[in-house]
């Protein structure tokens, strides 16, 4: 383990995965905790309509997605407000159109763009120096909310309350949704299109199995992300498999195992 992580391009590997997971896994415990698990997947599809305009336009993909996600996560958070539509039937709508463009945009490129396939499926093996900075931002973005975390935290198990208390439980909702936005599209790059909702779901999922409070479901969620990240990341040198999907499916084997731990434990209690 100590020589493979002494290679460069594993150094960046970890580092970066490291700190996706600490992200991912402190703003996941809101989406598994508020049933928004389906946005993870609706941002990072339409993630994909941004990165198709940014190969359209001939400029850096991930200028036009950040912008563009951001866009459609601000969107899903005011059609849910100002209409009766569920959470999950806005975000339905929005993926759908988002598919579309990006199908749209790569059908009017000139040739086949092999980039397009890179962001579907990601490569955290690839990551260099400039994504350690972006990805060390989103940190420190993060750090930076952590006073609103507590009233995230009172809107996500009593939203009409927070209301009655007269918070700004719609703005925190807008600036939640910008932060997973930003999430997931720095996410992309490293874990493609295809994988990225499972890093905001399933380690805050696992966590919820075993915390007895919101924080420390938080705390849970975070550890749980960045183990997987470690071990997923050892597993693929050592046999040779795709990185970001070994990861994936460490977090699901450890959900899988603290579930039936769960079970298990309420049968003999």
């Amino acid at each position: 383990m100590g020589e493979m992580f002494s290679l460069p391009f594993m150094q960046r590997a970890l580092l970066a995965g490291l700190m996706i997971s600490f992200v991912a896994g402190y703003f996941g415990v809101f989406v598994v905790q508020r049933r928004l698990s389906f946005l993870g997947a609706g941002l990072s599809h339409a993630a994909f309509g941004g990165v198709a305009l940014g190969l359209y336009l001939g400029c850096d993909p991930m200028l036009s997605a950040i912008p563009f996600t951001v866009a459609v996560a601000l969107a899903i958070s005011w059609v849910r407000d100002k209409t009766n539509l569920a959470g999950d039937t806005a975000i339905g709508i929005f993926f759908a159109v988002s598919m579309a463009l990006g199908v749209v945009f790569l059908s009017l490129l000139d040739s086949y763009s092999t980039d397009a396939m890179s962001y579907l499926f990601g490569s955290i093996l690839a990551v260099k120096s400039l994504d350690l900075w972006v990805s060390g931002a989103l940190v420190l973005v993060t750090a930076g909310s952590f006073p609103l975390w507590g009233r995230w935290a009172y809107a996500t198990f009593d939203r009409e309350l927070a209301l009655s208390d007269r918070l700004w439980v719609r703005l925190h909702d807008g600036l939640l949704s910008v932060l997973i936005a930003l999430t997931v599209v720095i996410s992309i790059k490293m874990l493609g299109i295809v994988l990225v909702a499972a890093f905001l779901v399933i380690p805050a999922a696992s966590a919820r199995l075993i915390s007895g409070s919101f924080f420390a479901m938080t705390l849970w969620a975070i550890v749980l992300g960045m183990t997987s990240t470690v071990v997923g990341l050892g597993a693929s040198y050592e046999l040779d498999i795709p990185s970001g999907a070994t990861i994936i499916l460490g977090q699901a084997l450890l959900f899988f195992a603290l579930f039936s731990g769960v079970k298990i434990k309420q049968r003999f209690i």
